[in-house]
């Protein structure tokens, strides 16, 4: 998911800060990789609407690295020193296909007044929810769209998922407002499906009717 709405190469070693070649290994995502706008698939890409597989747990080395290097992305993306020099687009949300990888895993990581909130799962399934739904009146963007897209997205203002940690643990974590917006955001990638998709196709500003609903800002 888009922190607001920018490619160039630039592969930067993190620590060394020195400009690498790329390492040819199982997954080219890696500790030692950095993720810019090029790896990013854009709409229109088939895996973008793609029921993503399960990932096998315990994770694999090669799983944990690859969720690390997004959840790095999505940290890097809201550095404005690293963001301007990269060309990154902010993000405060990534997918796995959105990065071409077929399994059920997605970073998240918000820094707001409240301090900085990051999360890496796998398999992440909502198993409660509230009645009362949100949306963000300025409409919600994403890495995989290039274009502006109008319209109120409706999400449910209280979410509860199980998922699995880097670690293999199974873990259940409790979202309101915000961060539960991002994270039915991506939990839809998983599913094949686009943010737009939940846009009144006749009046793109209309919300559900006979629904508690109001803008998460309220």
């Amino acid at each position: 998911m888009a922190a607001g709405s920018g490619a160039v190469p630039c592969r930067v070693n993190r620590i060394s800060g020195k400009r690498q070649m790329r390492v040819q290994s199982m997954s080219k995502y890696n500790d030692d990789y950095m993720i810019t706008m090029d790896d990013i698939v854009r709409e229109g890409d088939p895996i973008l609407r793609k029921v993503l597989d399960e990932v096998n747990m315990p994770p694999t080395e090669e799983d944990k690295a690859e969720l690390r290097c997004m959840l790095q992305f999505l940290k890097n993306s809201q550095d404005p020193e690293i963001a301007g020099k990269c060309n990154l687009r902010a993000g405060v949300g990534l997918s796995a296909n959105q990065i071409g990888l077929n399994k059920r895993m997605f970073a998240v990581y918000i820094a707001d007044e409240d301090g900085e909130k990051a999360y890496t799962v796998f398999n992440p399934k909502l198993v409660s929810h509230s009645i009362s739904m949100i949306y963000l009146p300025q409409g919600e963007g994403c890495l995989s769209v290039d274009r502006k897209v109008d319209g109120f997205v409706p999400r449910y203002e209280r979410i509860k998922v199980k998922a699995y940690d880097l670690d293999g643990n199974e873990v259940l974590i409790k979202l309101k407002g915000y961060p539960a917006i991002v994270f039915q955001h991506e939990m839809d990638h998983l599913n094949g499906i686009m943010f737009y998709d939940h846009i009144n196709k006749d009046n793109p500003f209309a919300l559900p009717a006979n629904t508690d609903i109001r803008s998460v800002y309220e």
